[in-house]
């Protein structure tokens, strides 16, 4: 359960972290011809569309993307594989001291262990790639939204 939990709130952190990023990632624009703060609302609602259309990316709707499941049940049966292998293992290392039945039991516990270890890893590894992912696509809104505006005569950062 702890691990769970633990899991749940790590994946909670790291979509906020994902939420604050995206925020702080958006460009800046400048009204280098002394546009008025109205015209420089009206062409960010018009950049940002055509950056939208053009991209097919909302990062509104990228940011708010769910990170992948976590918990007990995700797994890809790591843990079971693993149990599987160390039962075997075992079972042979047992046979050879006597106890092939004792010797099952250990592996197995042995390979749950291992499997579950292997489960937060590949788990990890999914949550980074997806983090990854939702960054590049912000990354490429954001250049097309600079280019709009910068072509409507705007200094943008």
């Amino acid at each position: 359960m702890d691990t769970y939990i633990n899991s749940r709130t790590g994946a909670l952190c790291a979509a906020v972290l994902l939420l604050m990023s995206a925020a702080q990632a958006t460009p800046i624009a400048y009204p280098a011809k002394g546009q008025s703060a109205q015209q420089q609302h009206a062409d960010e609602s018009a950049c940002y569309s055509w950056a939208k259309s053009n991209t097919g990316i909302d990062p509104k709707q990228v940011a708010s993307t769910p990170p992948p499941p976590s918990g007990p049940a995700v797994g890809g049966g790591e843990r079971v594989q693993g149990a599987a292998r160390g039962a075997a293992g075992g079972a042979v290392i047992g046979a050879i001291t006597g106890d092939a039945g004792k010797g099952a039991a250990v592996g197995a516990a042995a390979g749950t262990m291992v499997g579950g270890s292997r489960a937060r890893q590949n788990r990890r590894a999914q949550q980074a790639n997806a983090q990854q992912q939702q960054q590049g696509a912000i990354d490429t809104f954001n250049r097309a939204f600079a280019a709009c505006m910068q072509g409507r005569g705007y200094t943008v950062q």
